[in-house]
């Protein structure tokens, strides 16, 4: 059944001067809040955080590579456009969208996109000096719009592949709510130290406070680490606009997990340690796959209220074995699936037991899944970190919690 829950029962109020407008000095050196299973929340800083493991635990890293996504072009008549890049549309895989070398089209949310016609080419905004980007001569054309949103189609000189156009002409997609605009600062710190795959347009926040230093202190626990990817797109800033949640509609995101990564948590001896809330999503989102595989459909996509609308009886290892079977009856090293799932609370959380994650916006379906985690004690988790001068948001500071 698809819940009802209210989202004015999860609104608080986040002062301004509350938000993390730039990242600390060191990454490790934010804050931590830490609640157990009792519900006791202690207070410490992010380089302890392995003083926090127990040794015989698995941490999951989203290794996720935030792409400069936005890029700034110009009309004839002088007018200025944004095109934020959110997903590409032809190739459509990531790699192949990334390693074209001449042309290729993106789905995109484009700002002043009403004085932008069907067809029209626009060329990118840069100042006569930057000679560099000139040579590349990128420009855009409008193939199709939805409202806000088109699809784009890129093209260039050079022989670059468009990972480098991206990198030499567009901005790092900050997040709206820090009202400015990227510095080069954001350009190392809104990623985190791991990141590995091109195609986010958001960072997975929560991994941005971990330092050589505290993962080789993990390593030292005897902590097993492994990674998924995940790529996080612009929906994850979108609010809730509908008075219950069942009116939200979910945004979806691409992710791959390898079959190694799928066989150790299978193995597991010990608690599952997300980081973040996209690790999250991915993990949990692993059986719903399973489930699919058991029930002879395609483990493609799992459906943003599929945990809600039945019950299911196959445990956690029933799935992953199904999943790892699929793999191998297909010959390739891992599964390759978008998720649309929300988590919310009444969710069953099959697959993590610990989550470390940032503090979330007002009435965000982030906040709802911190609520189903801790068993509905968010506002106590809140209004603690609100009391003790916690920095909140992306580059804010973090927690580690413990399901209850």
């Amino acid at each position: 059944m698809i819940p009802e829950i209210r989202i004015s029962d999860y609104d608080y109020r986040l002062p301004d001067e509350r938000i993390a407008k730039f990242p600390l000095e060191r990454r490790d050196t934010s804050k931590l809040l830490v609640c157990g299973n009792d519900g006791e929340i202690k207070e410490d800083v992010f380089h302890n955080l392995p003083d926090y493991l127990e040794g015989n635990e698995m941490m999951v890293f989203n290794d996720t590579k935030v792409v400069p996504a936005r890029l700034f072009f110009r009309k004839s008549t002088g007018a200025h456009i944004e095109i934020f890049c959110l997903e590409p549309y032809f190739p459509k895989d990531y790699n192949l969208s990334f390693a074209s070398t001449g042309e290729c089209e993106w789905n995109c949310i484009v700002g002043n996109i009403k004085k932008w016609k069907n067809g029209e080419v626009l060329q990118l905004s840069v100042p006569d000096d930057a000679g560099e980007l000139n040579a590349i001569g990128l420009t855009a054309a409008l193939v199709s719009r939805d409202g806000a949103g088109a699809v784009v189609r890129f093209k260039w000189s050079g022989g670059l592949p468009f990972s480098s156009v991206l990198e030499h002409c567009g901005k790092i997609p900050i997040p709206p709510y820090l009202n400015r605009e990227s510095e080069e600062i954001d350009y190392v710190r809104y990623q985190t130290l791991y990141a590995r795959h091109r195609g986010s347009v958001a960072a997975p926040t929560a991994g941005l406070h971990f330092t050589d230093e505290v993962l080789a202190g993990i390593k030292a626990k005897g902590v097993e680490m492994e990674r998924i990817c995940l790529h996080v797109g612009a929906g994850t800033f979108l609010p809730v606009k509908s008075e219950s949640i069942s009116g939200h509609k979910m945004h979806n995101e691409p992710f791959r997990v390898s079959r190694d990564t799928l066989c150790r948590l299978l193995e597991k001896k010990g608690r599952v340690i997300a980081v973040g809330t996209t690790s999250i999503r991915t993990l949990e989102s692993l059986y719903y796959l399973g489930v699919k595989v058991l029930e002879g459909k395609e483990p493609d996509y799992v459906e943003q209220w599929a945990p809600y609308t039945r019950e299911y009886g196959y445990t956690a290892e029933e799935a992953l074995e199904a999943l790892i079977g699929h793999i191998e009856k297909l010959g390739t090293d891992s599964i390759t699936a978008s998720t649309g799932i929300i988590i919310v609370p009444g969710f069953n959380f099959r697959m993590t037991d610990r989550l470390i994650t940032n503090f979330h916006q007002p009435r965000s379906t982030l906040l709802l899944l911190i609520s189903a985690f801790v068993g509905g004690d968010w506002r106590r988790i809140y209004d603690y970190a609100l009391g003790n001068g916690f920095r909140f948001l992306s580059y804010g500071d973090s927690s580690l919690l413990y399901r209850r």
